[in-house]
């Protein structure tokens, strides 16, 4: 059975006071919650705060991160390795974001060569996809997150989904206070998972699928309760404790 994973990205944002207050403040807001897993991805520069604050409060959130390198050492002036991110205790690792993609060039092809190293490197990828908003009026948006999925799945099994997260965002609705209703975003979700049956069913019931996308507390619980929505990534409400602990709550009585 599927278990639900909320997760924060934190993206360019944070400072030493406010990693501190915003981890105290989740962890309490989070006190007995259970059901859900919740993870946050500090800038880099943070884990090693975040990591201490988490191992001191005894804290059950789970430590991620917003990107990796293909190597773990060497000439790679600013990048970081994955065994940098596991001794500071990340486990699951943002990549393929849409902002990785268009500031940075990322290919579908280099996104799958990341997460083929973090499976490597005993990590939890987190594989976010996701549609234009002019693929999207095109009705090209299966057809996107399928290209997107497919980097993965023909160059290293559809078994390689085990175990993996992804994360539908479709990037018309990040940041931008546009959503997806509750609707829209399972029938994507249902033809993702479709998709990823073709090749196994056993992968495709049991990969987890989060849906992000202007996340709220006011819209949470509508996309929890659809049956192939298992979580979200969340990004501007994650910065605050209550707003975030909200929406973990929302997917831990909706899938329970």
């Amino acid at each position: 059975m599927r278990h639900p994973v909320v997760m924060g990205n934190w993206k360019l944002n944070g400072s030493k006071e406010m990693v501190s207050g915003l981890i105290k403040g989740l962890d309490a807001a989070l006190n007995g919650v259970e059901g859900v897993d919740v993870a946050i991805a500090p800038p880099v520069m943070y884990l090693d705060l975040a990591e201490q604050l988490l191992s001191k409060a005894n804290s059950k959130i789970i430590l991620g991160s917003q990107n990796v390198d293909l190597h773990n050492n060497g000439a790679f002036t600013g990048d970081i390795s994955p065994a940098m991110l596991k001794e500071f205790g990340a486990s699951h690792i943002i990549i393929g974001h849409s902002e990785r993609r268009e500031y940075h060039n990322e290919s579908d092809e280099f996104v799958a060569q990341k997460f083929a190293f973090l499976k490597e490197n005993g990590l939890t990828p987190v594989l976010c996809i996701g549609e234009s908003e002019a693929q999207n009026e095109a009705g090209e948006t299966v057809a996107v997150c399928a290209r997107q999925l497919d980097a993965v799945i023909n160059t290293q099994g559809v078994e390689a989904l085990n175990g993996a997260i992804i994360a539908y965002e479709p990037i018309w609705a990040i940041g931008t206070g546009k959503a997806a209703t509750a609707d829209d975003a399972q029938r994507i979700h249902a033809a993702i998972r479709a998709h990823i049956a073709e090749k196994s069913e056993e992968v495709a019931k049991n990969v987890v699928i989060q849906y992000g996308g202007s996340v709220k507390p006011e819209n949470a619980a509508a996309y929890f309760a659809q049956p192939d929505i298992d979580g979200a990534l969340v990004g501007g409400a994650a910065l605050d404790a209550e707003s975030f602990a909200a929406i973990a709550k929302a997917a831990a009585e909706a899938k329970n």
